[in-house]
């Protein structure tokens, strides 16, 4: 039946590190979008980004769905951390707004992240 269509997050984001809804995706008209990207990141204990990026244009949301997931927000000379540690917790941040990210815990770390809109500015990575 035409309109919809159904896959494996996993499966399907594995060609470009875990994304599999966005701008990006040029091979299925169902999944390219400029109106949001989404991600399923699964990250074994102790991973973390390369340091600190920011998104100078889109919103970004990261919800635990399994494990504990540790994100670093700075902003000029501020910076905090928050804890997904509880199946549901999220962080929202708007652009603009650095970010790093380390996998806690024992187990891996499943983390579902939305971010829109989906534009061709790349996260610029700092320090």
């Amino acid at each position: 039946m035409e309109g919809f269509t159904s896959g494996n997050a996993i499966d399907d984001g594995r060609p470009r590190r875990g994304w599999f809804l966005g701008r990006f995706i040029d091979d299925d008209a169902y999944r390219q979008t400029h109106d949001v990207e989404v991600k399923w990141g699964v990250h074994p204990p102790g991973e973390s980004n390369a340091g600190f990026a920011a998104d100078q244009v889109a919103r970004t949301m990261s919800v635990l769905i399994r494990g504990q997931f540790r994100l670093t927000f700075r902003r000029k000379d501020q910076t905090e951390e928050v804890v997904l540690a509880r199946e549901g917790d999220y962080a929202l941040w708007l652009p603009g707004v650095e970010h790093a990210w380390r996998a806690e815990g024992e187990e891996a770390s499943v983390i579902l992240t939305v971010r829109w809109p989906s534009l061709p500015f790349p996260q610029v990575v700092k320090e």
